[in-house]
């Protein structure tokens, strides 16, 4: 199986707002169509399609909060797909092609902290927790280039 990430179109938008997690997952994921809507209205949200084959199996959204920070604010795996690796192999290229961008010093993920698989998975990528966001609801974690 060939994962791959796709710019978002008019001829794939609807397959990746169908994309849905499993229903003990659904309070900590964004709905991807709401994402979408918000990455149309704001500068420097990037919006991509994770695909297995030619299929449309995840979303990724991240933020340029700076020219310095890129923040994941938005990575999900559908239901069905998961389990198979495609969510790492989608990180490592979301995270090299964020990684392009000029004067990056830092990448940032937020997730759940009661969450071990969460913590163990993002830290085999090189992310250290740096502590409880501003809302105090998330653990930050971060790579540091």
């Amino acid at each position: 199986m060939e994962v791959s990430l796709h710019q978002i179109t008019k001829e794939n938008y609807e397959e990746v707002c169908e994309l849905d997690v499993t229903k003990e997952q659904q309070d900590y994921v964004a709905c991807n169509m709401w994402s979408l809507v918000e990455s149309q209205f704001n500068e420097g949200y990037e919006t991509r399609a994770i695909y297995a084959d030619a299929e449309p199996v995840g979303f990724f959204m991240w933020v340029e909060e700076s020219k310095s920070k890129t923040s994941i604010w938005r990575f999900m795996i559908d239901k069905v797909h998961q389990q198979k690796s495609i969510g790492r192999t989608a990180l490592n290229l979301a995270l090299a092609e964020i990684k392009k961008s000029v004067n990056l010093q830092e990448i940032e993920i937020c997730y759940n902290p009661n969450n071990p698989v969460a913590k163990e998975f993002y830290s085999s990528f090189g992310f250290s927790e740096v502590g409880m966001d501003e809302d105090n609801e998330d653990m930050l974690a971060v790579i540091t280039l």
